[in-house]
């Protein structure tokens, strides 16, 4: 009898942690953004990405009101394009700006909206036409480095 009770409290334990690894795994593989919520496509053309992937999160202020649907590349204007599905609830306005920035400081990338000051909203379709495109380290250490080399043969 007393063994059927641990090997019955060894199943629940044995249960719980297989869930709560299952729920961290969803958690971790961002399975909540898979399910569309309604929404608006905007689009957004940068000439540098960086690191953006699909599934990405767009985030106002530091609240997360869309994703990234697609990240595609333009042959006419030859930047990449960037469709942004916001949440229909968050509206903002036509001159509104998108940026491409880090969490952190070797972190994942996000596309940020800077609201403007326009009367009317992005519309589904709508393009946003300022935007900033991601800052790669590697250019920046890069821009640094010869700037000091210049410095130096210059004297």
């Amino acid at each position: 009898m007393e063994r059927s009770v641990i090997d019955l409290w060894v199943g629940i334990f044995v249960a719980l942690g297989i869930a709560a690894l299952l729920f961290l795994a969803l958690k971790a593989g961002n399975v909540d953004s898979i399910i569309k919520s309604e929404g608006y496509l905007v689009s957004a053309e940068f000439d540098n990405i960086g690191g953006l992937k699909a599934k990405a999160p767009v985030k106002s202020a530091g609240v997360i009101v869309g994703r990234v649907d697609n990240v595609s590349f333009s042959n006419q204007s030859l930047r990449a394009v960037v469709k942004l599905n916001l949440d229909k609830q968050f509206q903002f306005p036509k001159d509104s700006s998108a940026s491409i920035l880090t969490s952190g400081l070797l972190g994942d990338q996000f596309v940020g909206i800077d609201p403007g000051g326009a009367l009317e909203n992005l519309q589904d379709g709508d393009r946003v036409r300022i935007t900033q495109s991601a800052i790669v380290l590697e250019k920046v250490i890069g821009q640094f480095l010869y700037g000091k080399m210049s410095e130096k043969n210059g004297d």
